[in-house]
């Protein structure tokens, strides 16, 4: 069955490109031209994967992002990000809401199918094999499976990204990763957003893991790893 990709963009003639390039590629799409429809689209059909312009007629994208990334109905679709504005604090913007890639316009429709590929790819991967089961250290509690972390059996909040950063780590529990290792591993990016991107959501992963955060340790100079002493 064919994978659909809800293309949320205002200008019409890039958005019909988009999707008879997507449709090139095996792909069902579907269309909207506002953020609130957006977000009901997503809802309503529950897409593979979301691309979403930031400059929209009604609400802008990163409200859209924000929206979808802490509703559990919808927080697991991963989000691209198609842009004009490809300044570095408007990446780290989309990237803290939960967006899973940042594209700028012009950007070539082959290199957007690849990168459509490239998400659906990754976020599909499962960490070692940490996605098959529950893992617990402390009074902290993973389910793979669901996507869904506890502290002391109150569900935390995570986006994807928080999500996926913690599982890595948990995956590699008691090794140092540098922060090149975890952008690309988590993010997919080799050089596109700077390093200071995992500082800053390795501190709201830790606050949100609350008695839990004190087992995400820095290790100062070379990077982070989840803690094998409990």
């Amino acid at each position: 069955m064919a994978r659909t990709v809800l293309i949320v963009e205002d200008e019409f003639d890039f958005a019909d490109v988009v999707a008879l390039n997507l449709r090139r590629a095996g792909f069902d799409t579907v269309a909207v031209r506002s953020g609130e429809a957006g977000v009901a689209e997503a809802r309503h059909r529950k897409p593979d994967l979301v691309l979403l312009d930031l400059m929209l007629p009604d609400i802008m994208g990163t409200e859209v992002c924000r929206r979808l990334k802490s509703d559990p109905a919808t927080r697991g679709i991963p989000v691209i990000m198609v842009t004009a504005r490809g300044e570095e604090i408007d990446r780290v913007v989309g990237f803290e809401l939960g967006a899973d890639d940042y594209v700028v316009k012009p950007i070539s429709m082959r290199e957007l199918v690849l990168r459509v590929n490239a998400v659906l790819r990754r976020t599909s991967m499962a960490p070692g094999d940490l996605d098959a089961a529950s893992v617990s250290v402390g009074p902290l509690r993973v389910d793979g499976p669901s996507h869904r972390a506890f502290v002391e059996e109150d569900e935390v909040n995570l986006t994807a990204l928080e999500f996926r950063l913690l599982m890595v780590l948990l995956a590699r529990r008691g090794r140092v990763l540098s922060r090149e290792a975890l952008l690309d591993q988590v993010w997919g990016l080799q050089a596109e957003v700077e390093t200071r991107t995992v500082d800053t959501m390795m501190k709201r992963l830790r606050d949100k893991l609350g008695a839990a955060g004190r087992y995400l340790e820095t290790v100062r100079g070379v990077g982070y790893r989840f803690s094998d002493q409990d």
